[in-house]
């Protein structure tokens, strides 16, 4: 007699250290303080990855009345279902703030805490919305993430990985700017242009680069 095997869904899941090392810190943040236990839940703990937890928080931070989290949160699914490289990017961003901030030594401070992190999420929304030709939503986003984050980085800035915005308070931003990968910015800094009315205007920041507080780089 023949015998029928019926295949049973795979148990295996993605090796994730660094959403395992989020999740884990936020059901000790509750056992510590369970006052938070419902933000900690909606946020983390009942989120299925960490690109979930991540546009969750950025979705509830960005929401007003004239565009609600539900929409954004949308926008950035669609972004992700476009480049899927948004995932490892976010990741890097995590890991910079971890290695390179002494006051940050747990995985889940960016994603929950830290206004550098969730400003430079926003602009990579921002730019692809940009480069997708939906530069008015772009410009939505780069208005909203001044008023919240207290940043301004224009939506056709440049920007790479593992991008470390420390207290990010006054980061300026201009179009035409490039910051490469692994690069360190404190608070109060200026990436202006040259004052010309249009064409390549502002610096280029290279790889590894650590830019002060209060510093002021002007043109190309």
């Amino acid at each position: 007699m023949n015998s029928i095997t019926i295949a049973r869904p795979s148990m295996v899941q993605p090796v994730d250290p660094i959403w395992r090392s989020i999740r884990d810190e936020a059901m000790e943040a509750v056992n510590r303080d369970p006052l938070l236990a419902a933000f900690l839940y909606s946020t983390i703990l009942n989120q299925e990855s960490l690109e979930e937890a991540v546009i969750h928080r950025l979705a509830e931070r960005l929401a007003h009345q004239d565009i609600g989290s539900d929409l954004i949160r949308q926008t950035f699914k669609a972004m992700l279902d476009d480049d899927p490289e948004w995932s490892t990017t976010v990741r890097v961003d995590i890991q910079a703030y971890y290695d390179r901030d002494p006051a940050c030594d747990r995985f889940i401070m960016p994603v929950l805490y830290f206004k550098g992190f969730h400003a430079i999420q926003t602009h990579r929304l921002a730019h692809w919305l940009w480069n997708h030709g939906r530069r008015d939503f772009a410009l939505y986003l780069q208005s909203r993430s001044s008023s919240v984050f207290q940043t301004d980085i224009n939506p056709a800035a440049r920007i790479g990985k593992g991008i470390f915005l420390d207290h990010a308070t006054g980061l300026v931003v201009g179009q035409t700017a490039v910051i490469e990968d692994d690069v360190s910015i404190l608070h109060g800094v200026t990436l202006g242009g040259t004052g010309k009315a249009n064409g390549d205007r502002h610096p280029k920041i290279r790889r590894g680069v650590l830019i002060g507080a209060g510093a002021k780089i002007l043109g190309n």
